[in-house]
């Protein structure tokens, strides 16, 4: 499945939704029963038929697949970590910020006390944008 280009298209997750996704993403692929008992070692008091009910709800939307293993379902994520932080992040900078990254990232920085080694990494990853992408010298 591919990542919506439109930050309108961007799946809605509730936090619970992307924590059983999490598990899922650092997984690979887990059972509605492995994954309810990741949840519980966070903390999360779910009953095992309520994960499982998030997971086919999950495979409903297409975010989640799976297999079946012997009489287990297996689930996986359909959709990469990153692409669905990349759609999330993208219709709350829309929301918020008016789709302007640059006050989404003066939001950021001004938000919180930012090291000297963030501010370097944060500036190497800026130049490495211009450097790739040399007809955008906006």
């Amino acid at each position: 499945m591919e990542p919506p280009s439109d930050p309108s298209e961007a799946p809605e997750l509730s936090d619970l939704q992307l924590s059983l996704l999490r598990v899922l993403w650092d997984r690979g692929e887990a059972t509605a029963a492995e994954v309810h008992e990741a949840l519980r070692e966070q903390d999360r008091a779910l009953a095992p038929t309520t994960v499982a009910t998030l997971l086919t709800r999950l495979e409903k939307r297409g975010l989640v697949g799976h297999s079946v293993r012997g009489r287990s379902f297996v689930y996986r994520a359909v959709l990469a970590e990153h692409d669905v932080r990349r759609s999330m992040l993208a219709r709350l900078t829309e929301f918020f910020f008016g789709g302007d990254p640059t006050a989404l990232v003066s939001h950021l920085l001004g938000g919180r006390r930012v090291g000297t080694d963030e501010l370097a990494s944060i500036s190497r990853m800026m130049d490495e944008r211009r450097e790739s992408d040399p007809e955008d010298r906006s």
